[in-house]
């Protein structure tokens, strides 16, 4: 097996374990993996199709939709990164989205006969178990010789406050398994003669990676390239970092091939297609990590059950930080005993693997430093970094998860070199005590969930295709946003029911109309949709004259809306909204409604 920069040469090589406790381990591990994702995805197993994660309802329902389109996309020939049946007449571009084509395109089966929020469920789950895997496995079997230290690193990882964080519906960000691989096919590029093979097998693993994470990969490529430059230019690494730099070029060159061939398409449409944009519009100043939020402790933890939480991130799906200050204190005195027991290159390791988390911590600070909430007016790097393609589409506040493996490197280190030295005294239970009082209070609790409204049965019945010619347009009221979206999770569940297609205004996207050519979510506001919106949020119904009632039907008849359409209780991910107000404000608008099924219908009649 290749060795990393992380360990080679600089330990002794591990010695073969008893095969049936090695085993016994690795079941452990893995068992307890699956037991905390379970613990933490609760709320939603309890009924998946009706159960909601409470915070972060808009991306759960974006998730669904993208695994239904991507299936359907898969088995009806179609575009699975451009779509016409969201934002019409425009469509939208998929490849500046999330859309975890590979997920889609797998669990397609899965998606068709459980539906799509099952799906996701199974997803997310499945990314919290195999990311404690997949980081025990590099750890146990390529970087230290203890399988506790593997499974604490792994576990702590996996189920780290960013990692739980995310598990609020990010089914990119809950993919951390995709990490260690990564890490594992770069470090393979090393070995001798290995460079054709290696490079072909990491240009997969990177296509793979952009199809599901593309942040997530270009951190990880970031990170990556800090650390190994940190190592390589440490004078007990040089000459060992020369020696390998042509195999390790030549392996890159390959894979740029390959992801490259693989990707051709997808790059096309990011950054040339139709329906593209420059940086996402998120505020980066409002998406930083608050310098108080790494001494912090997450809001899903044991520390936040009892009352020790803050509101130090900008919503509870970002606190990519939260260590704790125990913890931090912790890795301080893990990092200080390797080095002072190292020789020279694994020194080399250690100072690299600190570059890196001090680095990103910094960068993860944003423009200007904010601490406890406040805006302390002091620039900072990444202020210098903003403008630069690709990095103006991430949000800083991320950068601080690649801290996390940093971490969880150094708690597996130390764990691995005090049980390979002889007990003395009280020092093992020294720092089996400080390991608990750093990392019990992390422990994960599950994700607040909730129940929301059903889709209607005008949609599971496939009523709607009498009213809705093939490949016409459909509306809720309100429009389909990320506060709202209803039209969306319609849409997921016809598609995943083979009922056929129908379009819909707006939608849930990232696309062109922000400020200085940047993305805004979805498209820029019609009179339709502001009515709608200060009626349904406010439950005031607006003023309407002869002159709204004129743009309104200017604006159904650009979308080419056939039927208008109002549940008996409309999706809020946000915030609940007035139904009868919603009611009042299309009838004055569109006239008396039907009643069809469990929803108020109006029929838009033809220019």
């Amino acid at each position: 097996m290749p060795t990393s920069p992380t360990l080679a040469a600089d330990q002794p090589p591990a010695a073969t374990p008893v095969a049936r406790r090695g085993r016994r381990a690795d079941l452990t591990v893995a068992l307890v993996a699956i037991a905390l994702a379970g613990w933490v995805t609760s709320g939603l197993w309890r009924d998946p199709n009706s159960r909601v994660i409470l915070v972060n309802a808009s991306d759960q329902a974006l998730f669904e939709w993208l695994l239904a389109f991507g299936g359907h996309a898969l088995t009806h020939g179609q575009n699975p990164l451009f779509t016409p049946l969201v934002n019409v007449p425009d469509g939208v571009n998929l490849a500046v989205n999330t859309s975890i084509t590979v997920y889609a395109a797998v669990f397609a089966p899965l998606t068709y006969l459980i539906g799509p929020p099952a799906t996701f469920l199974v997803i997310l789950t499945l990314n919290l178990v195999a990311t404690a895997l997949a980081w025990y496995w590099l750890l146990s079997r390529h970087l230290v010789r203890s399988r506790l230290a593997a499974g604490v690193g792994a576990l702590f990882v996996a189920y780290s406050p960013g990692m739980v964080s995310h598990a609020n519906a990010h089914l990119n960000w809950t993919a951390g398994w995709l990490v260690p691989l990564l890490l594992w096919a770069v470090f393979a590029l090393r070995r001798p003669g290995r460079w054709l093979r290696g490079g072909i097998v990491l240009g997969v693993l990177v296509a793979v990676a952009f199809s599901i994470a593309a942040e997530g990969l270009f951190f990880t490529a970031l990170a990556l390239g800090v650390f190994l430059t940190a190592w390589a230019l440490h004078p007990a690494r040089r000459a060992e970092a020369r020696a390998a730099l042509p195999d390790l070029l030549r392996g890159l060159g390959v894979t740029a091939l390959v992801a490259g061939v693989l990707l051709a398409y997808p790059l096309w449409l990011h950054f040339a297609g139709p329906q593209r944009f420059h940086g996402t519009g998120f505020d980066p100043v409002i998406h930083s990590e608050d310098v108080a939020a790494f001494g912090a402790y997450p809001d899903r933890s044991l520390a936040g059950a009892a009352g020790l939480d803050t509101m130090l991130a900008p919503n509870p799906t970002e606190e990519n930080s939260f260590f704790g200050l125990p913890l931090l204190l912790l890795a301080a005195v893990c990092f200080v005993t390797l080095w002072r027991a190292a020789a020279a290159p694994r020194r080399a390791t250690l100072a690299a693997l600190g570059v890196t988390a001090a680095a990103f911590a910094v960068l993860s600070w944003g423009p200007q430093a904010t601490w406890a909430g406040r805006r302390t007016g002091q620039a900072l790097p990444f202020a210098l970094l903003d403008g630069l393609p690709v990095v103006n589409a991430a949000l800083p506040a991320r950068l601080a998860l690649v801290v996390t493996p940093v971490i969880g490197l150094l708690l597996a280190y130390t764990i691995d070199q005090v049980r390979a030295e002889p007990p003395r005294g009280g020092v093992r239970a020294a720092w089996a005590a400080g390991f608990a009082v750093a990392l019990l209070p992390l422990l994960p609790t599950p994700l607040l969930t909730g129940v929301r409204p059903p889709v209607p049965e005008f949609i599971t019945a496939g009523t709607w295709r009498q009213y809705v010619s093939p490949g016409g347009v459909l509306t809720p009221v309100p429009l389909t946003l990320d506060v709202t979206p209803d039209g969306q999770r319609w849409q997921a569940h016809a598609l995943a029911h083979r009922q056929g297609e129908f379009r819909i205004p707006a939608g849930f996207f990232l696309g062109p109309g922000g400020p200085d050519g940047r993305g805004r979510i979805g498209p820029p506001p019609r009179t339709f949709d502001t009515l709608m919106d200060q009626a349904g949020r406010t439950g005031l119904m607006p003023i309407i004259t002869e002159g709204s009632i004129r743009l309104v039907r200017d604006d159904l008849r650009f979308w080419g809306v056939e039927v208008v359409v109002l549940p008996d209780e409309v999706h809020g991910a946000k915030y609940d909204l007035d139904e009868e107000t919603l009611r009042r404000t299309v009838t004055a608008l569109l006239g008396e409604p039907q009643r069809v099924d469990d929803v108020w219908l109006w029929k838009v009649p033809a220019a």
